[in-house]
């Protein structure tokens, strides 16, 4: 609760941190924040000619099925790669100034966390423009998904960017490993594809269960199953507990380390 405290006291500064990064991602370039749109629409694009011209996943409405699993994606893979060298990145602001170390990798997340719900906005509009009938109760689950997902890829950026400071190698690991990752969760396939005798190893995926609840509401137009939503949650608080507790412990050294 102290540390809790600490960061709270310094939320000044991750807004500053958060507002600076989100200008300067697109700084210089012609499109600038619409790129915050357009990134990923193209992603899209790209994802389903393949999965649905080459590749056929036999899915009604694919790409409504793709986009709304994949932006949550793109949202958590940032964190697992970006996030591993969000502590090197800001290296000469850890030797000058004393602050608490994980203000870092949260204001990195929530950035990241800002364009995924801006991205959101056009998975709704072409949610509601392809007939998907949205529940009251799904749209209020939706903030409670959002911030269960949001807690996981703290928990991961907590300790990728702690552990990286004296393994530098794990940001290309890692960056293997998200590509690796993506494949081994139901985005760009329905569930059902994966042989029964797989699926009990298949189901320890912990991003499985938050894009099955983003899906419910935004494909199928229902309320989260119950269950789904309370192991999403389990997941999210166990995840974000680790990474408070490792990077506690590596944080000491960073600054003879960087």
């Amino acid at each position: 609760m102290n540390k809790l405290k600490e960061i709270y006291e310094y939320r000044l500064m991750i807004y500053s941190l958060v507002k600076r990064d989100l200008r300067g991602k697109y700084k210089g370039s012609v499109l600038g924040f619409m790129w915050t749109f357009v990134n990923p629409l193209l992603q899209l694009l790209v994802y389903n000619m393949v999965f649905s011209i080459i590749m056929k996943a036999g899915v009604e409405k694919f790409y409504l099925y793709l986009f709304v699993g994949l932006i949550p994606w793109l949202f958590f893979s940032a964190a697992i790669t970006g996030g591993s060298t969000c502590i090197i990145a800001q290296k000469d602001l850890i030797k000058k100034i004393r602050f608490p170390r994980e203000i870092i990798p949260i204001s990195f997340v929530t950035s990241q966390f800002v364009n995924m719900l801006l991205s959101f906005i056009v998975v709704i509009l072409v949610s509601v423009v392809s007939g998907v009938h949205l529940t009251v109760g799904g749209i209020l689950c939706l903030p409670i998904i959002m911030l269960v997902e949001y807690l996981m890829a703290l928990g991961i950026a907590l300790i990728s960017s702690s552990l990286t400071v004296y393994f530098r190698d794990l940001e290309h690991i890692l960056a293997i490993i998200a590509m690796a990752w993506l494949y081994a969760t139901p985005i760009c396939y329905p569930e059902e594809m994966v042989p029964e005798k797989y699926l009990s190893i298949y189901r320890l995926n912990p991003v499985t269960p938050i894009v099955n609840a983003y899906r419910d509401v935004l494909y199928w137009g229902r309320t989260p199953d119950l269950t789904t939503l309370i192991l999403a949650v389990c997941i999210g608080l166990v995840t974000v507990f680790l990474g408070i507790l490792i990077f506690g412990r590596l944080q000491r050294r960073f600054a003879e380390e960087l």
